[in-house]
């Protein structure tokens, strides 16, 4: 696959775009395309609840710096001398080297570091070592550094150093050949014994989420112990700006509620005490009166190959009024959707709490939710807080909008059976991923219980693809449901068959599109994707309810019987949720590495092929919008503006300039 960079010279800005069709592709690079997003009803805020989003911005900003040292301790460097690279002045910008390097600075942006998003394998240069030393030279591009040269050019150009940011294979030692920079020369064995003995001593009932919040060292003598991430210690400097942004936000706060969750949230940061950080989630989780709400912290675990370790991320957003009806819907009826599973009566809760489900105007996004993010978001992470607190759901739908105003219709014309299906998903498509996206996150995940003593990490690496695949089946099986219709969320019986046929193509085919040749599928939600359709696909052989079919040399995926594929979600979600709630690793380990990582390589060069001629960018990710203080003459603020003219780069940059807060070697 080969898409070619637009190779914009290091200081040009992007051609400005208006609000009208800021949306559309701003820029292609390598296998990415920048969209913009649209802050819809912005400026019918009221002007404290634009001042809350404008701090609570900042302090989505501030913690970018974070994640690029959580992906690799070399990142921080590598992209600050990349960037002075970049800027300086006598190179030639026309020169091979030079659009061979600004392709991948701008790569290094978007994956926050050196190894891809999503696939997590490092990436390869195409500009030459002896160009890049000699720029290094020229410019002082490591003067602030304490890596040389030498480390930095053995990182970046030699393939067997660092080649994978989280690396899940079977049979090696996942801590010592990830490059994510959560343990520092800890073995997985040393690493989950730490974690067990911290989890035997600590509450049975109520345990914390170990480890979340820390780095995990090895130290001279041989012992080992944890570097919180705290305002005093490791990562001190952005934790500060954070904490400062989130007083400033504070006084705009709708209640005392939210008043309170940020209170808790910056006693977390300045004590990175566990107990803390669930309290402030019990708080969070329960504030759901105000428009405006936001994410801000060490939240997502795929990072970690053990799923311990938390990336930091943040989002800022108000409420869409009108389409939370939808989800609303939901939500009011989740214990019916509980009660009719298909999974065991032991796995299922007696009474569901606190599920509360809203679809959100993202108004910024920072860290591990920038550039690239996540459609739905449900939180918190902690089982017991989820179980006698309830949890938070939401459906991003300006984000979901910009992907379908982006889409176009040349991969289903290309990759589905026949017209027939063409019709369907162009009919019925964004309607039903909407409320698959919703099912996911408000109810999936929000759905069924552990058993007593189960421990919530107890699936280890695959963890994360299990949890996904729950999530995702549940959704599968009831977005079928008459229950949907009678609610007058879908317009008729026939509209699931969209969803049930495009994540099948999905899963069978079309996200292979993301794989480099001769790779297996690493990426949670590739991996549970896979799971799912390769499972239903090969249990349903013999009835022939989905069948892979050539027809002029080229494969399709057609569904012959759309009711037993639904039986199929539904047998395959009863077993997950036995896996989950039953901790049973090995029956987790044999589902993933069965049906989740292996690849088809003839499948997968002909997917490639088909889609190269296609000429489209398998992955996306957003530019912010910019927002501006307007203060009168004694500094009182009197507005916000918002402005979507940003380019690409210039935003990088401006992000690097004025909310770095690391030291480029973090240690």
């Amino acid at each position: 696959m080969a898409i070619m960079a637009l190779g914009l010279s290091a200081c040009t800005s992007q051609k400005e775009q208006t609000a009208d069709d800021f949306e559309y592709a701003n820029e292609r690079f390598a296998d990415l395309q920048m969209l913009r997003y649209k802050v819809e009803g912005f400026e019918n805020l009221t002007l404290n609840q634009k001042l809350l989003i404008y701090h609570l911005s900042e302090a989505a900003l501030y913690g970018r710096d974070i994640l690029y040292d959580q992906n690799g301790r070399y990142n921080l460097t590598i992209r600050q001398m990349l960037e002075t690279i970049y800027t300086a002045e006598g190179i030639d910008h026309n020169s091979a080297d030079f659009k061979a390097m600004e392709v991948y600075l701008k790569r290094v942006w978007f994956s926050n570091g050196i190894h891809h998003h999503y696939g997590s394998e490092k990436f390869v240069p195409e500009f030459g070592e002896t160009w890049l030393r000699s720029q290094i030279e020229a410019t002082d591009a490591l003067a602030d550094a304490t890596f040389t040269a030498d480390e930095i050019c053995r990182v970046i150009f030699d393939p067997d150093v660092m080649p994978k940011r989280v690396n899940l294979a079977q049979g090696v030692d996942l801590l010592q050949t990830s490059a994510s920079n959560y343990y520092d020369g800890v073995t997985q064995r040393e690493a989950e014994d730490f974690y067990l003995a911290q989890k035997e001593k600590g509450d049975k009932e109520h345990p914390v989420m170990y480890g979340m919040n820390s780095r995990l060292v090895k130290q001279p003598d041989g012992t080992i112990a944890e570097k919180r991430w705290t305002t005093t210690s490791l990562y001190g400097p952005a934790l500060q700006k954070i904490v400062e942004n989130l007083k400033l936000a504070r006084p705009y706060a709708e209640d005392e509620k939210q008043q309170q969750v940020i209170d808790k949230l910056i006693e977390y940061y300045e004590t990175g005490s566990l107990d803390t950080f669930d309290q402030y989630s019990i708080l969070w989780v329960e504030n759901t009166e105000p428009l405006v709400d936001f994410v801000n912290g060490f939240i997502e675990c795929y990072g970690d190959p053990l799923g311990l370790k938390c990336s930091w991320e943040s989002i800022v957003n108000f409420k869409d009024l009108e389409a939370t009806k939808r989800t609303e819907c939901l939500s009011r009826n989740a214990q019916w959707f509980e009660d009719h599973s298909p999974v065991d009566a032991r796995f299922k809760k007696e009474n569901v709490k606190g599920i509360s489900a809203k679809v959100i105007t993202a108004a910024i996004l920072g860290g591990d939710l920038y550039p690239s993010t996540a459609i739905g978001i449900n939180l918190p992470n902690s089982d017991w807080v989820r179980k006698e607190h309830g949890s938070k759901s939401v459906t991003i739908g300006n984000l979901t909008d910009a992907y379908n105003k982006a889409a176009g219709s040349g991969m289903r014309k290309e990759f589905c059976y026949s017209d027939e299906e063409v019709e369907l998903v162009g009919t019925y498509g964004d309607i039903t991923d909407d409320l698959h996206t919703d099912l996911h996150e408000c109810l999936g995940h929000g759905s069924g219980k552990l058993l007593p003593g189960v421990d919530g990490d107890s699936l280890k690496a695959y963890g994360s693809t299990i949890e996904e695949a729950r999530a995702d089946l549940f959704g599968l099986y009831y977005v079928a449901d008459q229950k949907l219709v009678d609610l007058g969320l879908t317009p008729n019986l026939d509209a699931y068959k969209a969803q049930y046929y495009s994540y099948m193509m999905n899963g069978l085919m079309t996200q292979l599109v993301r794989i480099q040749p001769g790779n297996n599928i690493e990426e949670a939600h590739m991996r549970n994707r896979s799971l799912i359709a390769h499972w239903c696909y090969e249990h349903g052989k013999a009835g022939k309810v989905v069948e892979m079919v050539n027809r002029d040399g080229k494969t399709y995926v057609k569904i012959n019987d759309y009711e037993q594929l639904r039986n199929l979600f539904g047998e395959l979600l009863a077993e997950i949720q036995r896996i989950k709630s039953t901790g049973d690793y090995p029956a987790a380990q044999d589902l993933v590495e069965t049906y989740g990582v292996k690849v088809n390589p003839e499948l997968h060069r002909e997917v490639l092929e088909r889609y190269r001629k296609l000429n489209l960018a398998p992955y996306k990710g957003f530019i912010n919008p910019v927002y501006k203080l307007v203060t009168d003459t004694d500094g009182t603020p009197t507005d916000v503006t918002i402005d979507y003219t940003e380019g690409y780069a210039d935003q990088m940059l401006r992000y690097s300039r004025d909310y770095r807060t690391l030291p480029l070697t973090n240690n």
